[in-house]
């Protein structure tokens, strides 16, 4: 694991709000007011009552981004040179992105946007590593603030647009801040087994890659194995969770599925 590019004073915590959690997928741009409503007040209460020192938090794109990338033939692969489609996916990521920060803010969260299409890169196409610059949110961090990022658009070599997922962000943000805990929080309580039972700890992929489905191939479009691949490699323990155990992965305890 690479040394970290932007480590931040103190303990960082990463967290992501699934899009699946946060939004009514199956209804296009449409909020879960109840489920962002109580995950807004589990992260300032945490805030204010210091069981974490520095937060970022990204969120997915559920029936926003989803929708108009879906309609555009966008994805982690396919890009576009089409202006229209660009903004299509970026503004409805923007709007999310917005609401988030609103209901974060009238809570007394410092919440601040990170926008992913106006920093990274695939200079190398869309099967090369991401470029995720991380001077501006760790200025932030080291300020007091909360930087919030999302699945978006990202510039790719020769490809235009491509979609970057915000678990990818996730684990480039870990890795590249030191994070010391790493958190997903999406509508499911974790790894589940072949029972739909939670797996209270994985630390090898061949131990799950049956119950995944995904013993061969990496799944690309975000899926469970996709997330599990990615979480192993990161030096933090990560934590896979539904919204009920998002308070106690805040205070720092167990919560879902522990990935290291």
């Amino acid at each position: 694991m690479a040394a970290p590019e932007a480590a931040v004073d103190g303990d960082t915590v990463v967290l992501k709000l699934g899009g699946s959690l946060i939004t009514r997928k199956d209804e296009p741009e449409t909020i879960d007011d109840p489920a962002l409503d109580a995950a807004c007040d589990a992260v300032a209460g945490a805030l204010a009552d210091g069981h974490v020192d520095s937060l970022v938090v990204v969120h997915g794109g559920g029936s926003y981004g989803h929708h108009h990338a879906s309609a555009h033939g966008v994805s982690t692969t396919e890009g576009t040179h089409d202006v229209e489609a660009v903004m299509d996916v970026h503004g409805a990521m923007r709007t999310l992105n917005e609401h988030v920060l609103d209901r974060l803010q009238a809570r007394g969260v410092p919440a601040v946007p990170v926008h992913p299409l106006s920093l990274t890169a695939r200079p190398q196409g869309a099967e090369g590593d991401l470029d995720l610059p991380l001077g501006s949110t760790a200025t932030l961090l080291a300020e007091g603030f909360v930087p919030v990022l999302h699945g978006d658009g990202v510039a790719t070599a020769d490809e235009g647009v491509t979609v970057v997922s915000g678990d990818e962000l996730v684990v480039d943000l870990a890795t590249g801040l030191g994070a010391t805990r790493v958190g997903l929080c999406s509508t499911v309580p974790g790894v589940l087994d072949a029972a739909d039972e939670v797996i209270p700890e994985v630390t090898n992929f061949d131990d799950v890659a049956d119950v995944l489905g995904a013993s061969d191939a990496t799944d690309v479009s975000g899926g469970m194995a996709a997330k599990v691949r990615e979480l192993l490699d990161l030096d933090p323990p990560a934590y896979v969770f539904g919204p009920a155990a998002l308070d106690d992965f805040l205070r720092g305890e167990a919560a879902g599925t522990r990935i290291e």
